[in-house]
This record gives C-alpha cells, sequence and structure tokens, in this order.
C-alpha cells in the first residue's frame, strides 16, 4: 500500500485543479499543494533536516500546516504540532522533548517564540508563517528560497507519520508516535461509514495538534475531496464557512454544539448543506445532543471515541442509533460499536485479567491503530502496550450484550470510598439531567472515615435556585448512596482544555495539598 505522501502525488495526478483546501480568502488546488510539500521537503533537507528528525509547529490551523506535514514526510522528518494555548514553559518542553531541528509558528505566537528561543537546545531553525515586525526568518520566503526537487526518499508504512502530544492534563505531556500504516489502516473506513464521495466537503474545525483534526485533514488526502480549514474552533466563523463553501462532513466537540445552540449570529447562517456531524472527545449531555440534532435536521449524527494513541477514533455509534424515540433509546449514552479491525475488551485494571461479563473495568484495544508507542518512554510505552497487541486505553467502562460500548470514566479518575469504586462520570450524568444544572464535575476529595468522597462540582443554569440537599437527593434517587456527591461547591465555570476535557487535576490539586498522594 502506498503511504500517505504517494497518496498526495497521486490524488495530484488524478485532481490536479481539484481544491484541496479552503482557508479564509485563499484556496488552493491538489497540483499547487504537492509541489508546495516538494518544496518544503527540499528546504528542510537543505536545513540538514533529515529521516527521523522532528519538525515543531506552533501555529492555528492552516495550509501551512499540512505543507509542513507532508513535506517533512517527504524529507523523513516526522511533524510534531504543538498545543498552540500552551504557556511558553510548555511549549518549550514539548519542542526540546521532541528535540525538534525546526519550528514553525504562526505570526500570533511570536511572544511565545521570544520568550522560549533561547532556551531550546535542539532547534536551530526558528520560521514565522506571516505576519511582520518580527525578528525571525519568513517561512515562505525560506521555501521558496530552495529547490523544487524533494530529496530522493523512500518511506516506510511504518514510518512516523506525526507526533502528537498528548493533552498532559494528569501530568507531562507525552509524544505519541503514529505511522503511515496506523492512518491507513482507518482511513478506509470513511468509505462506508461517512459515506464520502466526489461531492464531500470536509471541514476541519478541530485544532490540528488534535488527533480528530490531524485525521479529518489527512482524510481529505485519502479520498481527494475538497476540505475547508476553519483557522480556529469559533462558532461563527465556522458556521459561516459551512455556509460559504457547502460542507457536507463536519466533526465538532460537544462545547461546540453546545455554544452554536446559543449564539443567534449562527442561526443566521444555512447549514443545510451538512450530511454527517461526527462528534467526541468529550462527553456529550442529552439536551446538547438533542438541540445539535433539531438545530440541524436534516444531518446524519454519529459519535466517535477513540484516543490520541489509537489515531482516533476505534468505535462508533450510528446515525441510526441517534433516535430517542427509537427501539433502543439508551444506546445514546454509548460510545457505540467496535470499528472493523478492532477488538475491544474489558479487563480488571489492577491484574488484566478479563471482567465478568457487564461489569465496569479499564478498556483495552487491539487494532493496527494502535500508536507504535510514546517517543523516548520505553517504560511507559510497555506498559500501555503489554505483550498480544493490545492497547490499555485507560479509559473505563463496559460493553452491554449487543457488544456497545459505555464509557464511565479514566482509570485514573475512579474515586474508591471505603472500597467501593466510583466512577465520576457515572454521577456527573445524573446529575446533568438536573434541570438546573448547566455544567458539573465530580472529583474525589480527602475523608477521615471513607478515604475519600465524591464532591460535586456545579455551575447552575440562569437564576436557579436549587440547594445542595436538592442536588445530592436527585443523585439519591438515581444512584447507589455511596456513589453520591457528600458535598457541593458552586462555581461561575467548569476548567476544560480546548477541546472539553474537563481539568479534574486542576480541581482537585486544592483539596489534596499537604496529603502524602492525591488518593487515600
Amino acid at each position: 500500500m502506498p503511504v500517505l505522501t504517494d497518496l498526495l502525488r497521486e490524488r495530484a495526478r488524478q485532481h490536479p485543479d481539484r481544491i484541496i483546501f479552503h482557508a479564509g480568502d485563499e484556496s488552493v488546488t491538489y497540483a499547487e499543494f504537492d509541489a508546495r510539500a516538494d518544496r518544503v521537503a527540499a528546504a528542510l533537507a537543505a536545513a540538514g533536516v533529515g529521516p527521523g528528525d522532528r519538525v515543531a509547529v506552533l501555529d492555528k490551523n492552516s495550509v501551512e500546516y499540512q505543507e509542513v506535514l507532508f513535506g517533512a514526510a517527504r524529507a523523513g522528518a516526522v511533524q510534531v504540532p504543538v498545543n498552540y494555548r500552551l504557556a511558553p514553559d510548555e511549549v518549550a518542553y514539548i519542542v526540546d522533548n521532541a528535540e525538534a531541528k525546526v519550528l514553525v509558528a504562526g505570526p500570533e505566537f511570536t511572544p511565545v517564540l521570544d520568550a522560549v528561543a533561547d532556551r531550546l537546545k535542539h532547534t536551530g531553525l526558528l520560521l514565522v508563517a506571516g505576519g511582520e515586525g518580527h525578528a525571525y526568518r519568513d517561512y515562505r520566503s525560506w521555501v521558496e528560497a530552495t529547490g523544487t526537487a524533494p530529496p530522493d526518499h523512500r518511506a516506510d508504512g511504518g514510518d512516523v507519520f506525526v507526533q502528537l502530544y498528548s493533552s498532559g492534563t494528569t501530568g507531562r505531556p507525552k509524544g505519541v508516535m503514529l505511522t503511515h500504516d496506523n492512518f491507513l489502516s482507518v482511513l478506509p473506513l470513511i468509505d462506508d461509514l461517512w459515506a464520502m464521495g466526489e461531492h464531500t466537503v470536509l471541514m476541519v474545525a478541530m485544532p490540528m495538534y488534535h488527533v480528530a483534526g490531524c485525521a479529518c485533514a489527512v482524510a481529505i488526502v485519502f479520498k481527494g475531496v475538497t476540505g475547508v480549514i476553519a483557522r480556529e474552533p469559533d462558532p461563527v466563523a465556522i458556521a459561516a464557512a459551512i455556509e460559504r463553501h457547502a460542507v457536507t462532513h463536519i466533526f465538532l466537540v460537544p462545547v461546540l454544539l453546545q455554544f452554536m445552540q446559543l449564539m443567534p449570529e449562527v442561526a443566521a447562517h444555512d447549514l443545510s448543506s451538512l450530511e454527517l456531524l461526527l462528534y467526541g472527545a468529550s462527553p456529550i449531555s442529552d439536551d446538547v445532543l438533542r438541540g445539535a440534532m433539531a438545530m440541524l435536521p436534516g444531518c446524519r449524527f454519529m459519535q466517535v471515541y477513540g484516543l490520541t494513541e489509537t489515531t482516533g477514533a476505534i468505535t462508533y455509534l450510528p446515525p441510526e442509533d441517534h433516535d430517542p424515540d427509537g427501539p433502543h433509546p439508551a444506546r445514546l449514552r454509548s460510545a457505540g460499536i467496535p470499528n472493523p479491525m478492532v477488538e475491544l475488551r474489558i479487563a480488571d485494571p489492577a491484574t488484566g485479567e478479563d471482567a465478568a461479563a457487564g461489569e465496569v473495568g479499564e478498556i483495552w484495544c487491539r487494532t493496527p491503530q494502535n500508536m507504535l508507542g510514546y517517543w523516548a518512554l520505553p517504560e511507559a510505552t510497555a506498559a500501555a502496550l503489554p505483550e498480544g497487541g493490545w492497547f490499555r486505553t485507560g479509559d473505563a467502562g463496559y460493553l452491554d450484550a449487543d457488544g456497545y460500548l459505555y464509557i464511565h470514566d479514566r482509570v485514573k479518575d475512579m474515586i474508591i470510598s471505603g472500597g467501593e469504586n466510583i466512577y465520576p462520570a457515572e454521577v456527573e450524568n445524573v446529575l446533568m439531567g438536573h434541570p438546573q444544572v448547566a455544567d458539573c464535575a465530580v472529583i474525589g476529595v480527602p475523608d477521615e472515615r471513607w478515604g475519600e468522597t465524591p464532591k460535586a462540582i456545579v455551575v447552575l443554569a440562569g437564576d436557579a435556585d436549587a440547594t445542595d440537599r436538592d442536588l445530592i437527593d436527585h443523585c439519591r434517587e438515581r444512584l447507589a448512596h455511596f456513589k453520591c456527591p457528600s458535598s457541593v461547591e458552586r462555581r461561575d465555570a467548569i476548567p476544560r482544555n480546548p477541546t472539553g476535557k474537563i481539568l479534574k487535576r486542576e480541581l482537585r490539586a486544592p483539596y489534596w495539598e499537604g496529603e502524602d498522594r492525591a488518593v487515600h
């Protein structure tokens, strides 16, 4: 099977004049983009970048982002996307950890370059894509100053294509190495599951440093269709671009779906071109999902579940299971069924033995989508990828009798109270069912008697007047009492990372200060 850079070349030969990317007011054809990737590869080679080297990118979504992805691969190098929301110290850690020889930044991020430039041990070339009035070399001028012929490098399917860093919500981010073969094992599924065809226009609305944004951009090349790049996840700009380019397919996180329903500016745009909306990366409430389906009545919905380490989605909830009034309404709370070529098992997180049928345990998966490993972390790689081809997701859940996967929580977020395992997501789902709760998170806090006990942190809707006892009683009517919050804290907002995941470590930290460890 050809590698991803070969597929780009093939698509450029098949459809040279077809638009590959619309980005703002810029439109680039397949032939133009293929030539740009060659130029980037040539420029990297001239700068001493070769097979196995890393090239970091700190930018919002752009055509240049993708040029570097495919150009680096043509030189045998590996792109390292960096989360642009990180602080300078965090950026410096990732760039240094990856030993990146080159760092390409967007014009908004020159202050970050100023802060980290003298601290980067391995980075000899700093480039800025656009802007003016800064002290760095212009990316476009650098690319065009070199020849057009890429180096004579032949990639292998097992070569690392991109190194995405985990979100780091529970510690230092780890470099997840994904190969050409990882992507090529999952991309063929989009023919049947996503129903993409010649007419498809796929929007990249997720940040390209996230596996969903990266995978969507690569899917555009794989299918040879037209893509629309959203510079950043702005609901109104996304809606405007959907209307402008008649977008048919899109992936959005629940928090964006929620915002889109609340903004009149979004409702002013025609979104009727949408055929399939994929969502995932964080839990979704029934209200947000129902509201999204009402907002887009002609669109099919598909939930996906996966991780960076699995090259994105390993399960999907088909559109036909998105009928709240259908024969299986409970399936709307599931993450769906495994992709073809994905095996799932539920294991005891302590022993690795199979959990009893229907019991909650750690989700393991075996699939060619599983990462090559973590960059420069052999022990962490061995722990995550035990023998037999399995990957330990770190997520807790169970499989029902029909093979649908239900996610409970991260194993590391599990609360152990009096010897009982409590999965916060289960409690959060119940709290979100209270009509006066707009958002919530459940964490474990120290307790002298039980070791730790659940605390609910809630954001109430509007002028809600629910008392702590109201919220606790609401849970007690629906859950075993040991799972229910013993206390409630009110906040204006729940801290989340850019993809909507709750920052549990940040919420827990004040309660565990002075403790020997953050679990009893």
